[in-house]
C-alpha cells in the first residue's frame, strides 16, 4: 500500500472513500423506486424549484450526467417529466415535472432523506456544520 507523505493528495483521496461509501449507502433508495441517481436528481430538483430550462436543470441537480439528454428523454417517455419549448425562446426547452413524477418523488424523498440522515449520524450536528463550512471553501475555486 502507497504511503501518502502529500495532505492534500490524502485528503482527496480519503475524501473519495468516503464519497464512495456515503454513495453506496444512500443509492439503495433511488433502486427501490426504480430510478437512477440521475433520475432521482432531476426529480428532485424539479419537485424543488420547478420547471426550468435544461441548462439550469444539468447545473442544478447533484449528479454529473454526459448523458442528460438521454436521461431526459427516458424520463419523458416515462411520463415523469415533460419538455415545452419556452414561449419566450423557441430555441430553448424548459423541463417540468409531471403527476407521475410527483407521485415517485414524493414516495422517494423521505426514504433517501431518512437514509442520509442514518449514514450523517456518525457526525455530531457539530461536525456536520464544520464539514459544510470545510467543503464550502472548494466552491472559491470556481470563482
Amino acid at each position: 500500500m502507497t504511503e501518502f507523505k502529500n495532505s492534500a493528495v490524502k485528503s482527496m483521496v480519503v475524501m473519495r472513500k468516503a464519497f464512495r461509501t456515503i454513495d453506496s449507502r444512500v443509492s439503495g433508495t433511488f433502486r427501490d423506486f426504480d430510478l437512477t441517481p440521475a433520475q432521482f436528481s432531476v426529480l428532485d430538483v424539479l419537485y424543488a424549484k420547478g420547471p426550468m430550462r435544461i441548462g439550469e436543470l444539468i447545473s442544478s441537480i447533484l449528479s454529473t450526467s454526459g448523458n442528460m439528454t438521454i436521461v431526459i428523454k427516458n424520463m419523458e417517455k416515462n411520463g415523469w417529466i415533460k419538455r415545452e419549448v419556452s414561449d419566450d425562446d423557441g430555441r430553448v426547452y424548459i423541463i417540468s415535472i409531471t403527476r407521475k413524477g410527483r407521485n415517485i418523488i414524493e414516495k422517494a424523498l423521505p426514504a433517501h432523506i431518512q437514509a442520509v440522515e442514518e449514514t450523517f449520524s456518525i457526525l455530531t450536528p457539530e461536525e456536520q456544520e464544520q464539514l459544510i463550512g470545510l467543503l464550502k471553501k472548494f466552491k472559491t475555486l470556481n470563482e
